[in-house]
């Protein structure tokens, strides 16, 4: 008898662990902490959703209301004060407004992170001008006032030699995703130092709510090396280093020392660089591409999403992607995005069509058509810069603007990605269309 019972109890482990295989039962929520210290932690707080055996088990009763709302109700009582909010600020400045819009999101996401995720992905139409472009422009100038909770690490020139042992100040022992920033050109706004962190933050919401990311295997980071920005240096509110950004060899040994660090405990985690300026973006791509899992989104991610518009455009038009190599594209903006692309664009034509071939790509920066000619040139600009003997040939010169280049060149595709206002004219637009 034994020995059947024995027989069946085996039989049943390999049963249930076959059943287990097949439909995984999701672990327990194991929680160390209690009471208040539950509450002021946005992971584990449910505010007024806790159960009564909860909150017994957890230390939290008499902590709260004694009204059990569930999560469906918080959800709908959240979106129903964003609806009256939009309501109330009708006819306000549309900055007020966005700003009010990114306060009240920000308060969820200090308080439940759950329902904030929740409530982002069920709207990321809505809500995704909010936390990230175009409204994270205006969060980053004001950030100093706005701040109120920190999130994500900050790591400063300050730090050096400490950044090894900083980093395992973070608490979660699995990180994916690092979206490190030195705030020296956020957007289209330039230097912002320290308050460029909303750009970390708000992008990796967007990974979150669009992409699946686990929110709690991420990690915005801010490195502060300084500001050259005086009207930040001298505002009272201003919370970052009150220094000049380093420089040269300074600058690149404090980036270094992150980058190990990062490298040491999350080995696997991809680091994507965001709004570093022109002179470090393709330095630091160079550097740290070939030994750590990283990237450049102004350089790469720009460039990949342009290129795929580009030859989805050729595949469109019904004609074969091997035609690529032969359109005339003009392209505006001779920083790290307009670069990137040219980057990827001659890459793309190679393997169409050869290394010898000839793309018909014409760059301009402020100073107009980049030639041969031009005195001073970025080496990260100069393999992009025409023969000047071809630019005469169509009638141009060195610095032709862009109306002289659309007329002669008669471009199929132009690219806008210059931060320089005026460039493109009511004029320029009707030749090209």
């Amino acid at each position: 008898m034994w020995r059947r019972r024995l027989l069946w109890s085996a039989l049943s482990v390999r049963q249930s662990r076959r059943m287990s295989i097949c439909t995984p039962i999701p672990a327990p929520n194991i929680v160390h902490k209690r009471g208040a210290d539950i509450l002021h932690d946005p992971w584990f707080n449910k505010d007024t959703a806790f159960p009564l055996t909860e909150r017994d088990r957890l230390g939290l009763r008499g902590l709260l209301p004694p009204r059990v709302i569930s999560f469906e109700q918080q959800y709908d009582r959240f979106m129903e004060s964003f609806r009256s909010l939009e309501h109330n600020t009708q006819g306000q400045p549309l900055s007020a407004v966005s700003l009010a819009k990114w306060r009240i999101l920000n308060r969820l996401h200090d308080r439940n992170e759950t329902l904030y995720y929740r409530v982002l992905i069920d709207n990321i139409k809505d809500f995704a001008p909010i936390i990230y472009t175009p409204t994270v422009g205006l969060v980053c100038q004001n950030y100093s006032g706005l701040f109120r909770r920190p999130r994500g690490m900050y790591f400063s020139a300050k730090d050096k030699g400490e950044m090894m042992s900083m980093i395992y100040n973070w608490p979660a022992n699995q990180v994916d995703m690092v979206v490190l920033t030195d705030g020296s050109r956020i957007l289209g706004l330039g230097d912002l130092g320290v308050q460029g962190m909303a750009i970390p933050i708000g992008k990796l919401d967007m990974y979150v709510a669009a992409a699946g990311i686990n929110p709690q295997r991420i990690l915005p980071i801010m490195l502060d090396v300084g500001t050259n920005n005086q009207q930040l240096l001298d505002n009272p509110l201003y919370i970052g280093l009150r220094q000049p950004r380093l420089e040269g060899e300074e600058y690149i040994s404090v980036v270094d020392e992150l980058m190990e660090a990062l490298h040491a405990r999350w080995p696997k985690a991809v680091v994507q660089f965001e709004d570093f300026q022109f002179k470090w973006a393709f330095e630091t791509l160079e550097r740290y591409r070939k030994k750590i899992c990283m990237f450049n989104d102004d350089i790469q991610g720009t460039a990949g999403v342009a290129l795929a518009g580009l030859l989805g455009t050729v595949r469109a038009q019904g004609r074969p992607l091997s035609d690529f190599a032969n359109q005339k594209i003009v392209v505006v903006g001779a920083g790290s995005a307009g670069l990137g692309v040219l980057n990827m664009a001659y890459q793309a034509v190679a393997r169409m069509a050869g290394t010898k071939a000839k793309p018909q790509f014409f760059l301009l920066d402020k100073n107009g058509l980049i030639t041969t000619e031009r005195v001073g040139i970025d080496s990260a600009a100069a393999p992009f810069s025409k023969p000047i003997e071809e630019v005469k040939s169509l009638g141009l010169h060195e610095g032709s603007d862009l109306l002289e280049v659309v007329k002669k060149v008669k471009p199929h595709v132009l690219l806008g990605l210059s931060g320089v206002g005026g460039v493109f004219t009511e004029h320029v637009s009707t030749l090209f269309s």
